[in-house]
């Protein structure tokens, strides 16, 4: 689960962190009952606080700033 779309959506995700002054841990699951555990059944996703907050796309840094900040 390599796939160009999940390692663009790493790099929004940092991107964002890091415009954001945010420090947090980024973990990208890779595991397939990982993320089915999730209930993904479509990559790249994006889970905040446990939360799956997007799934089928790729978010832009601006859309992650909006979650991140949503998700306070």
């Amino acid at each position: 689960m390599g796939c160009s779309s999940c390692k663009q959506l790493e790099k929004n995700a940092i991107e964002a962190l890091r415009q954001l002054n945010i420090n947090a841990e980024v973990i990208k699951i890779t595991e397939i009952s990982e993320i089915m555990d999730y209930g993904i059944m479509s990559t790249p996703a994006l889970v905040i606080n446990e939360k799956v907050v997007t799934y089928g796309i790729i978010p832009s840094v601006e859309d992650i700033k909006k979650l991140l900040t949503k998700n306070d």
